[in-house]
């Protein structure tokens, strides 16, 4: 099969995994992206059937020959839509920090995959096929599943296929993410987890995790969604008695069953969950870390506390800001990315 266009854009967003309470199986995606170009050239000199360039994150560290995440994904990919051995270019902007938990491995792969298909159909992104086949490179469906659908996703393996579900994110949602200075790999984070967890801890994580979707969803007037405690008495006494959106992404985002064990291996970003739980804020790890994120809605009219802060994610940099002392950390402030992967051909 011949490609069907010269070149291809791709955008694919940063994601954050887990949520506390979903372990392995919900992720997030996040309006922080990697922009990369793949174009077909056949200027290159025999020793290389690629080059590539990047800008940003990993531009330093990262490899610019065949063994890139990236091309490795898109020559896996190439092979699965029937397309010959390509020579190209790959100039990529990063901004997803790499190695922290939020999703860079994912974004790699499926901007490898999405790229290969959109040089090999015309017309929109099957985004299911992108899916299956990011989550059969990746092992793990997490990551990739928010990274390619965008929204709030729910993933699961059934044999050797892939499945999730997208949930739509109210678009009050924010997030603040805390990112260190220090990486942690994936892998290093699996292996400090125990084998076995108490059957409490795991029912515990299954009850929070069955919040994950009402507690972000889009549902426009939240307060039809009530506190059971008075539910017994009458529908009125049900409406009077509400939690809010924040209370319930805090409530939705607790973990005992990850979270504690990995605590040793980035003490500075737990250290920094624990300060924000403490003042109620929906703080978890990101993915399998370093990263740390905050979940919360932004609606109300500014109002200034007594640390002069006159919105939540200014609340929330005031109680972090004794713990980011110890490393240097970059502080972002995004929304919820509905879209995913996107595509544009030349």
């Amino acid at each position: 099969m011949k490609p069907v266009c010269n070149s291809v854009s791709v955008c694919v967003p940063a994601t954050s995994a887990n949520l506390g309470s979903g372990f392995d199986v919900a992720g997030i995606a996040l309006d922080y992206a990697d922009s990369l170009i793949f174009t077909l050239d056949d200027t290159l000199d025999d020793s290389q059937d690629v080059r590539v360039i990047i800008h940003g994150e990993g531009e330093d560290t990262l490899p610019k020959d065949e063994t890139h995440l990236v091309v490795r994904a898109f020559r896996k990919a190439c092979e699965a839509f029937d397309l010959p051995h390509l020579r190209f270019t790959l100039e990529a902007h990063n901004r997803i920090p790499q190695a922290r938990g939020m999703g860079s491995s994912a974004s790699a792969i499926v901007s490898g995959v999405a790229a290969a298909w959109a040089f090999a159909h015309n017309g929109n992104l099957n985004k299911q096929a992108i899916f299956e086949l990011a989550a059969a490179i990746e092992g793990h469906p997490d990551n990739v599943a928010p990274a390619v659908f965008g929204g709030l996703t729910t993933s699961w393996k059934n044999g050797d296929e892939f499945h999730t579900v997208r949930y739509g994110v109210s678009k009050q949602i924010r997030a603040t993410i805390f990112v260190p200075n220090f990486t942690l790999s994936t892998q290093m984070a699996r292996k400090a987890l125990p084998e076995k967890v108490p059957y409490a801890d795991a029912v515990f994580n299954v009850s929070r995790a069955c919040l994950l979707p009402i507690a972000f969803g889009d549902f426009g007037d939240f307060s039809a969604f009530a506190d059971s405690r008075d539910s017994a008495n009458s529908c009125d006494s049900c409406v009077k008695s509400t939690l809010s959106r924040n209370d319930l992404l805090f409530t939705a985002t607790q973990d005992a069953i990850h979270q504690q064990y990995r605590a040793s291996l980035m003490q500075p970003t737990w250290d920094l969950v624990k300060a924000l739980r403490d003042k109620g804020f929906a703080a978890a790890i990101s993915g399998a870390g370093s990263c740390a994120a905050v979940f919360y809605e932004e609606k109300s009219p500014a109002t200034v506390d007594e640390n002069n802060a006159t919105n939540i994610s200014e609340k929330i940099e005031k109680i972090a800001e004794p713990l980011l002392s110890g490393c240097d950390w970059k502080v972002l402030h995004v929304h919820v990315d509905s879209i995913g992967v996107a595509i544009t051909r030349e």
